[in-house]
């Protein structure tokens, strides 16, 4: 599986340019399904919102 690490502000960019399409059912890129995956800087567990990641990964699902 490929990985990919973008922040918040090219995450946002990537669905506005459909780079990144929600289907509904799951979100694709390049017409593969992928999973989006907050990363935190603290232990997520205390976090209310899950939308206050700075970053975020990408999983390629091929």
């Amino acid at each position: 599986m490929e990985e990919l690490i973008v922040s918040k502000e090219e995450l946002v960019q990537m669905f506005e340019e459909n780079k990144i399409v929600d289907t509904g059912r799951g979100w694709l890129m390049n017409n593969k399904l992928i999973d989006i995956i907050a990363l935190h800087e603290i232990d997520p567990k205390f976090l209310q919102d899950v939308t206050n990641a700075k970053f975020y990964k990408l999983i390629i699902k091929g």
